[in-house]
C-alpha cells in the first residue's frame, strides 16, 4: 500500500484529538483500518481505549513488539494546516498521530510480507497523562502476548528528515508532577493584618522551589523543578486564601528524585508554618527513566550506520523528555529513538507541523530492522 495513505490517515487523526483513556474517536478508527485487513493474518484485542495487534511469525522463536502513543494535548491549534483539529481545545501536538500512521504503516507491511517471528503492535492510550503503559503492562491482554523485546520512536522537531538519534542506556528522565495547595485566611485587602495571604506564600514557595537543584542536587548529576501554572485570588483588593502551584520534577536518577521530592515537602512544611497556613501536596503522575538496553541499541546503531545509508545516525545525549515508555523498558529489553521531522517549532507548541515525509522514513527502516532482527538465532 502506498506510502501516501499514511499520509493520509495521519491527517485523519490528527482532527480528532482526544484526552487520555478518552481516545474512542481515535481507537475506532485504528480498529476500522485494522478490520480491513487480512483477517487471519492479524489477531486483534482491546484494552480500555487501547488495542494490541498480533501478527503471528512464519516460525517464531520470540515476540517482537511496536509501542505507539494515540493522545493528544490540551492546545489549541495555531498550525496552517487545512486538516486543523476539529476539536476545539485539542491539538496531536506532539507527534502521535504521526507515530500511529508508523505504527499501521508497519501493521499493514507484515501482515503482506511476514517474518518468522511474532509480532505485537501495541496502540497506547494516555501517555501525556495520566499514564498508559503501567496499567497496560499489568493487563491480562498484555500477559496474553508478552514480548521478549520492545522498541519505540518519538518525533524530533530539531532533526531533519532522514535523520535519527538515539543513545545506550538513559535516554528519557524520571518525572513526576507536583501540585501544591496552600490554604490560609482571606480578607480586605486594606487589612492585611487581619488575614494569611496565600499569593505571598506562594511567591515565597516558588522562590524557595528555585534553590533546590542549586543547592541540593550534586552538580554532576541533573534535575528541573518547574513550576507552570500558579493560581490564587479573584480580585486586585481581596487577599487571597488559596493558592495553587502546579509544575514537574525530572531528575536522571530515582536518588535525586527522592531527594527533591524529601526538599520539597520540608520547604512546605516550612510556608506552613511561616505563613499560618496549611498545605497538601499531590506528586500527581509520574514516569520511570527510559533506559535503552545497552547491547541491542549498540547494535541497531551499529546497523544503521553500515546497512542503512539513506539514514543518518545521531549518537544524542539524554533529555529531560518524559516518557511512559520507560515503564515497558524497565522489564522488558529495547530502545527508543528520536525521529528526525524538521519544523521550528518544538513538541508540545500549537504552531508545530512535523514533516510527512518522516512517515515513510519510519517506515521504511523499522520494517527492516524487525526483518532482520528476526533472522537472528
Amino acid at each position: 500500500m502506498a506510502t501516501s495513505t499514511f499520509v493520509q490517515i495521519r491527517r485523519d487523526l490528527h482532527q480528532i484529538p482526544e484526552p487520555g483513556f478518552q481516545e474512542v474517536k481515535t481507537q475506532q478508527y485504528l480498529l476500522r483500518y485494522l478490520e480491513g485487513l487480512p483477517q487471519d493474518r492479524v489477531q486483534i484485542q482491546t484494552w480500555r481505549t487501547g488495542i494490541l495487534v498480533r501478527i503471528p511469525g512464519t516460525d517464531p522463536k520470540r515476540t517482537i513488539a511496536w509501542r505507539t502513543d494515540m493522545d493528544g494535548l490540551p492546545i489549541a491549534e495555531e498550525t496552517s494546516y487545512p486538516f486543523r483539529s476539529l476539536h476545539e481545545g485539542f491539538m496531536h501536538a506532539c507527534g502521535h498521530d504521526m507515530h500511529m500512521s508508523i505504527a499501521l504503516g508497519l501493521v499493514t507491511h507484515f501482515v503482506h510480507h511476514p517474518i518468522a517471528d511474532n509480532l505485537l503492535f501495541l496502540f497506547q492510550p494516555a501517555e501525556e497523562g495520566p499514564g498508559g503503559a503501567l496499567p497496560m503492562m499489568q493487563s491480562e491482554e498484555f500477559a496474553l502476548w508478552k514480548p521478549d523485546c520492545i522498541f519505540a520512536l518519538h518525533i524530533a522537531p530539531e532533526y531533519p528528515v532522514g535523520q535519527i538519534a538515539t543513545k545506550p542506556g538513559i535516554l528519557f528522565a524520571n518525572t513526576s508532577e507536583l501540585f501544591v495547595d496552600l490554604v490560609g485566611k482571606g480578607g480586605h485587602a486594606a487589612f492585611p493584618h487581619q488575614a494569611n495571604d496565600m499569593v505571598v506564600a506562594g511567591s515565597h514557595l516558588l522562590t524557595q522551589l528555585q534553590s533546590i537543584v542549586s543547592r541540593n542536587i550534586d552538580p554532576l548529576d541533573s534535575a528541573v523543578i518547574t513550576v507552570g501554572k500558579i493560581e490564587s485570588g479573584t480580585k486586585q483588593n481581596i487577599i487571597a486564601e488559596r493558592a495553587r502551584l502546579e509544575g514537574t520534577i525530572r531528575t536522571f536518577s530515582m536518588e535525586s528524585m527522592a531527594r527533591v521530592k524529601s526538599r520539597i515537602e520540608a520547604l512546605v512544611k516550612g510556608i506552613e508554618a511561616g505563613f499560618a497556613c496549611t498545605a497538601t501536596i499531590d506528586y500527581g503522575c509520574g514516569y520511570c527513566q527510559v533506559y535503552n538496553e545497552e547491547a541491542l541499541t549498540e547494535e541497531f546503531m551499529q546497523w544503521v550506520s553500515e546497512e542503512c545509508p539513506d539514514v543518518t545516525l545521531i549518537h544524542c545525549k539524554e533529555a529531560m523528555t518524559g516518557e511512559d515508555f520507560g515503564y515497558f523498558l524497565s522489564e522488558i529489553p529495547g530502545f527508543l529513538f528520536w525521529l528526525g521531522v524538521n519544523t521550528p517549532y518544538g513538541l508540545h507548541h500549537s504552531k508545530i507541523e512535523p514533516s510527512e515525509d518522516a512517515i515513510e522514513v519510519a517506515i521504511h527502516l523499522v520494517s527492516r530492522y524487525f526483518t532482520k532482527l528476526s533472522e537472528r538465532p
